[in-house]
Formats: C-alpha cells, sequence, structure tokens
C-alpha cells in the first residue's frame, strides 16, 4: 500500500493534533526548504530520521532494451536519501 501526500497531511493532521490547512502548509514548506537546501548543494539532515543529499552520476553507455542498440546516457545529479538510524531500526 502507497500512503499519498493527502493521506500524509491527514496523519499529521490527527498526530499533530493540526488542522488540515495546518499540516499541508507545513508539508509543503518542509518540501520547499527541502528542495531549496538540495539546489543550493546543500546536504539536509534530521537526526533520527535520515539525510538527504545530491550525487552525481557519470555519463555512461546503456542499451535500450527493445533493439538491444546502444545508447549514451548523459550524466545528471540525483537526490539520495539515507535513513537514519532510528527510522531505520523502527522498521525492522
Amino acid at each position: 500500500m502507497t500512503m499519498n501526500k493527502a493521506e500524509l497531511i491527514e496523519a499529521m493532521s490527527s498526530e499533530a493534533g493540526l488542522s488540515k490547512a495546518d499540516s499541508k502548509k507545513a508539508l509543503d514548506a518542509f518540501i520547499n526548504a527541502t528542495t531549496d537546501a538540495l539546489k543550493k548543494g546543500d546536504r539536509l539532515s534530521l537526526i533520527g530520521f535520515g539525510s538527504f543529499s545530491i550525487s552525481e552520476r557519470a555519463a555512461r553507455t546503456g542499451r535500450n532494451p527493445q533493439t538491444g542498440k546502444e545508447i549514451q546516457i548523459a550524466a545528471k545529479k540525483v537526490v539520495k536519501f539515507k535513513a537514519g538510524s532510528e527510522l531505520a531500526g523502527s522498521v525492522n
């Protein structure tokens, strides 16, 4: 099962005792602050939860699975998340 944004807002609202509108504002603010930090090249670390960072993926040669023909895949930046010890321990 997958939790979508509306379900996350509902869960935040009931857990924190906030209105859904306030929970939505808080979630949107977190997403915007995280996005801005990563765009600047910063690392976002939430102790116990995890860390968000940017990693560079080098250009490489791939293969088209339909034709088998080699293709060039461009270099790009990717977002990485590493779970903190509390989060990792709570799901195991």
